[in-house]
């Protein structure tokens, strides 16, 4: 054996869109049934990222691309999310538990591998790479946002309506604005080449044109939903400028209030509660 062996870690020997150059040997060997004590953890980690928190990745962007329609309607997506019955013991059991298994494992794994892209470098090799160092953006992102937006500042299950304000006023800073664009691109990366990866390993797509196709089929997933991403923090940051601080305020006891109007983009005087216009 050669003195740098390929790499460890056990992720699949070709990359999404076929075979690496004829002649030479792959950098990345597939893991199959039986290697190693480790083979049921990582089928689950395999898994996990797909149902629940890949499910939830989906549904977390489609639910933020309501901000291109504006303040009101982020706001009454995020009201209605908070309504649904268990709301609390579904976020641990579906998010935070299988999120903390899928991150920890995967810190764990990208930790045993050997990263040797200069002695094979092949496009499995580079994939690999980029597998890890994208699950790590994305942990580091993950934990910062769910801290910030969920447990600090204003509790937006309770005030639905300041969630775009409470966004907007973060993403006024341009250090976290670079932060949510560079950690959309690496956690849809992630998401899209992992969809690639569990297919292979479990036997979803067991051929190369299975796999070539399912290559395609990631990197137009992963695009839209980037895409999206990146439109949503567009309306944040750009086409709805000085969001109100609430669009659903407290409504005062026997009295009725209109929810106040988006100011138009490029102005900056929204209808206040109460106001005639």
């Amino acid at each position: 054996m050669a003195a740098t062996a390929p790499m460890a870690a056990p992720d699949l020997a070709q990359s999404p869109f076929g075979q690496e150059s004829k002649g030479k040997r792959r950098g990345v060997q597939p893991l199959r049934a039986g290697q190693g004590h480790s083979f049921l953890w990582r089928k689950l980690h395999s898994l996990s990222g797909i149902v629940p928190i890949g499910a939830f990745l989906i549904e977390h962007i489609v639910s933020n691309f309501e901000t291109w329609n504006g303040p009101l309607a982020y706001a009454q997506q995020v009201k209605f999310l908070n309504a649904l019955p268990l709301v609390r013991v579904l976020e641990w059991a579906f998010i935070f538990i299988p999120l903390a298994f899928h991150a920890g494992y995967g810190v764990f794994i990208t930790f045993r591998g050997r990263a040797n892209v200069n002695v094979y470098p092949w496009a499995s090799n580079w994939m690999y790479i980029s597998q890890r160092v994208t699950g790590v953006i994305a942990l580091a992102y993950i934990i910062q946002h769910v801290i910030r937006q969920r447990f600090l500042g204003v509790q937006l299950p309770e005030h639905p309506g300041a969630a775009f304000a409470k966004v907007q006023h973060e993403l006024s800073n341009p250090w976290m604005l670079a932060i949510y664009v560079i950690a959309m691109v690496a956690t849809t990366w992630h998401f899209a080449y992992g969809i690639w990866l569990f297919s292979a390993k479990w036997g979803i797509t067991p051929g190369e044109r299975a796999r070539k196709r399912m290559g395609y089929a990631c990197a137009a997933l992963g695009s839209a939903l980037c895409l999206m991403g990146l439109i949503s923090i567009y309306a944040v940051v750009w086409k709805y400028p000085n969001a109100p601080a609430d669009v659903m305020p407290a409504q005062p006891a026997g009295i009725v209030q209109p929810a106040p109007t988006t100011a138009a983009p490029g102005t900056t005087n929204p209808t206040q509660p109460g106001e005639v216009r």
